[in-house]
Order: C-alpha cells, then structure tokens, then sequence
C-alpha cells in the first residue's frame, strides 16, 4: 500500500468511466486537473500504467469478492425499503455482446454476430435496476453459461435482503430444465421462454379449448407529458 490501498484503485478505475473515460490511458488526463482532484479531495491519483498494473493483479477471484462487498452494502439498504416493495424481487439474467477494438486481449473471442469481444453474463435486479452479478466470458460462449451459479446466488441475495419471494426471468437461452424442480422445491417462482420445438407445439395444440385463455394485456398507460 505505498502509496494506494485497492480501494483507492477501484475508485480511480470508476470515476474515470463515470467522467467519460473509455480506457485506462484517460486517467492521464485527469490525473492532472486540479478540478478534478479538488472534488475527490485529493492531491493524486494512481497514473495510467499502474492502474493497469493493478487490473493485470486483480483476478476472477478478486473480482468476486469485490461484487461480494457491494452487495454487503446492498443488503443493509434493502432491509430499509418499505415492507410493500419487498413482496417480489425481480431477478432479470442475460447477456450481452461487448466487442473491443483490442487485437491481443485475454479471453476474447469471435460472437455469433462476428464482432470479436466478450459476451458477458448480467444478473440484475429489476425493481431498482441494480446489477447484482456479472461474469465476464469470452465472445463465443452461449448465454447461458454457467448462468445458474449467478442465478442462485442473486435468489440467496434478495431473500436475505428481506425479499419475501423471488422470481427469476429471461429469454429462451435461460430455460435450464435441469434446474427447474430444484427452483420449484426452493419456491423460486421463474418465467422464461422456451422454443417452439415440435414436442412442445404438439402439446399446446392439443389442449382442450377449456383449458387456456387469452392473455389480456394492461392498456399502455397514457402519456403526461409530449411522446419520445
């Protein structure tokens, strides 16, 4: 720690995004402006090559206990939210497709759109639109990978956050079948796509006209103001 704890990284690593920065090489500028370091009360702050020699020490690991420590925090801020808005925890899992323009960087790979980049894994929380867990993969991995492990960990989270019941969502690339019992035995309500595979057209076809109906929608609520 001579002379920057981690903390003092991470920080340095997020006010630069938060301030426009697109690579760690922007720290240069705004390690030298005395607006800046005068709002974060400080004299300095790491410079470019040693921010990016703490992410080449800060692994998957490091990472995750990171996300850990927030979520820490996050627990004693959902125990504050009124009884009312914690019946129901939303859960929402997907991924993204996040291309780099970087020729040489670990882990990345071709999508199937044919960017080269990283598909990373998001698990966020619907009702404050919080992200709970990310996980970083390359760019041809599919959507699900390993998604389940995250997928628990935010239900863990919410319930001991005060969340009286969790339901998780997501596309069709989310309908891990094999986890499906284990989720209903846990009261984990879920509601996911699932392809139209010939089996499962069968089925619904056959149903009796009794046993379903139509599924009536909310009217759009109307607009205060002027349309987007």
């Amino acid at each position: 720690h001579r002379p920057y704890f981690e903390s003092d990284h991470v920080l340095s690593i997020t006010y630069n995004v938060l301030c426009g920065g697109t690579c760690i090489e922007d720290i240069a500028l705004l390690r030298d402006n005395v607006s800046y370091l005068n709002a974060l009360g400080g004299h300095r702050v790491p410079d470019q090559t040693t921010a990016g020699d703490f992410l080449r020490r800060f692994n998957e690991e490091k990472v995750g206990l990171l996300m850990e420590g927030i979520n820490e925090t996050r627990l004693r801020v959902c125990k504050r939210l009124p009884r009312r808005e914690r019946k129901l925890a939303l859960v929402d899992v997907d991924g993204t497709i996040a291309p780099t323009l970087g020729e040489c960087k670990e882990g990345m790979d071709i999508s199937y759109k044919g960017e080269w980049g990283y598909h990373p894994l998001v698990v966020s929380l619907a009702n404050t639109q919080e992200v709970l867990y990310t996980k970083n993969r390359p760019g041809n991995r599919p959507s699900h990978d390993d998604a389940q492990t995250y997928m628990d960990a935010a239900v863990a989270l919410v319930r001991a956050g005060g969340f009286q019941s969790v339901r998780l969502r997501g596309d069709t690339d989310f309908s891990l079948t094999a986890n499906f019992d284990r989720w209903t035995d846990g009261r984990v309500q879920f509601v996911f796509g699932i392809d139209a595979n010939p089996s499962f057209v069968a089925k619904a076809e056959s149903l009796a006209s009794d046993a379903w109906k139509p599924l009536k929608r909310r009217a759009p609520a109307p607009i205060k103001t002027d349309p987007r």
